[in-house]
């Protein structure tokens, strides 16, 4: 597949002077109307979300007037978009929405997972707190289909199944925002048991991009779409931990950007119109990283180079990121051993 161009290097790391090793992957840039700005590799490339399709998957909820049944607050809204890090502040948001929608813990089912925050979890181990399905990084997620499910009167017992009227009705959404039929996107089971979707690079793009300028779409799927993106902006703690790349970029870039990321080398980028300059379009970026990323140094560094290179970031706010982006190697003495840095120019840049 690296032969055929589908993935080409992205990132490198030298050591003595050499390139040791290359990461792989994909990119696709696209506006609201389908049309590709730039990219790596293939931007046909089929490939699953994973968790950076949870924004177009929180949707439905307030399409249907979730946000008004239930008097949601834009952290309610943001958690059901979040790959969280299980710290008490998420968990407690957690609770906030469960309360508001007649829901229990016990109601998930995404399973348990060791908390991802490293103070969290040495503090519950002191206490014997064991985690459960709230400290799960999915467990906004699975609350808001479960809100969902309590908004349309329906059974709550099967609602990770693909039949599902809720995961149905999301599938369909999840399609038109992408521009493409449900019948053509891929349908998996995600580590949280949940349906995930497998479609084009460029389609995925193409979603998030309308997610971020919603201006062709129904007068309530568009407000819909303001609150998710102005909920993940004003909350980036939200949306993953307080020291993660999401969180960073999305408070550094100060409300013009929404990022996700997702399990196995996938991530998206958002940029709300004029995030680059005065009337510059909304752009949905999707990336992936073709060995899955495992130690999450590639997309970030990724993601950033992306944006420099449209123009949706100053060196000054690069500046910011010297833990993600270009940086040395060092080994266990601090000893500056060689460097991470990205290898790649964007092809077809259209933007003005």
């Amino acid at each position: 597949m690296i032969q055929d161009k589908t993935f080409v290097p992205l990132v490198e790391a030298t050591r003595g002077g050499i390139v040791e090793s290359i990461h792989y992957g994909a990119i696709a840039v696209v506006d609201i109307h389908g049309n590709l700005y730039g990219s790596c590799g293939d931007p046909k490339l089929v490939s699953f979300m994973r968790s950076s399709a949870k924004p177009l998957q929180a949707i439905p909820l307030l399409e249907l007037g979730g946000a008004k049944q239930f008097n949601l607050t834009q952290q309610e809204i943001a958690i059901t978009c979040a790959s969280h890090d299980g710290t008490d502040m998420h968990v407690q948001v957690v609770k906030n929405l469960q309360n508001k929608t007649g829901l229990r813990e016990s109601d998930l089912l995404c399973g348990t997972h060791p908390t991802i925050d490293k103070a969290t979890a040495e503090a519950m181990l002191l206490r014997g707190e064991k985690p459960g399905p709230n400290r799960h990084n999915c467990s906004g997620k699975h609350t808001g289909f479960l809100a969902q499910a309590n908004l349309r009167n329906l059974p709550k017992d099967d609602y990770i199944n693909p039949s599902h009227p809720v995961q149905q009705t999301i599938i369909q959404t999840f399609a038109e925002m992408c521009r493409i039929s449900p019948e053509e996107i891929c349908i998996g089971i995600d580590g949280c048991s949940v349906p995930v979707f497998a479609l084009p690079l460029e389609n995925a793009a193409c979603g998030i991009a309308r997610l971020c300028d919603p201006e062709d779409l129904s007068a309530n799927r568009a407000q819909a779409c303001k609150l998710i993106t102005s909920s993940m902006t004003a909350y980036p703690e939200i949306i993953a931990g307080f020291n993660e790349f999401d969180t960073r970029l999305m408070q550094v870039a100060d409300g013009k950007i929404i990022t996700k990321r997702g399990a196995e080398g996938y991530q998206i980028i958002g940029l709300l119109p004029g995030a680059i300059g005065p009337n510059s379009p909304a752009l949905g970026v999707t990336i992936k990283i073709s060995d899955g990323d495992p130690k999450e140094r590639a997309r970030p560094l990724v993601s950033l180079e992306v944006l420099r290179q449209i123009g949706a970031l100053t060196e000054t706010q690069l500046m910011e990121f010297q833990d993600f982006y270009t940086h040395p190697i060092c080994n266990w003495k601090k000893i500056e051993v060689g460097e991470l840095r990205p290898c790649f120019h964007l092809a077809q840049i259209l933007i003005e």
